[in-house]
């Protein structure tokens, strides 16, 4: 948990819109996870998705994601559910988003355990 906050510090720390005294505080890191928290009902836990569909978000390209995520905000981009939560966020907060997925190690999700 240390290393993935320390991640979301450093990326958070490289955008032009967080400066670095705001991104190395783990409540800002906490509030950039909370908003992504919307986002693992479909893209998995920590934007790790199961099966690849929809695709995983952890270790993406910061500038990549932030950029999909302000064109499904503003309509530029197709989708099917997309558009309808992204139109909820502040340039500022999908950064945090961005920010968090790509500073999360990629790998695959945990299956639910089994119940006996």
């Amino acid at each position: 948990m240390v290393k993935a906050m320390t991640l979301l510090a450093v990326s958070l720390a490289g955008s032009m819109w967080i400066t670095p005294a705001v991104a190395a505080d783990p409540q800002n890191a906490q509030y950039a996870r909370s908003l992504a928290a919307t986002c693992f009902t479909c893209h998995g836990t920590d934007g790790r998705s199961v099966g690849g569909v929809p695709p995983s978000l952890a270790g993406q390209n910061r500038d990549y994601l932030l950029r999909q995520l302000q064109e499904f905000r503003d309509g530029k981009r197709p989708a099917t559910v997309m558009h309808q939560y992204a139109k909820g966020y502040t340039d500022e907060q999908l950064n945090l988003i961005a920010g968090y997925f790509a500073a999360i190690i990629p790998g695959q999700a945990a299956a639910a355990p089994v119940v006996k």
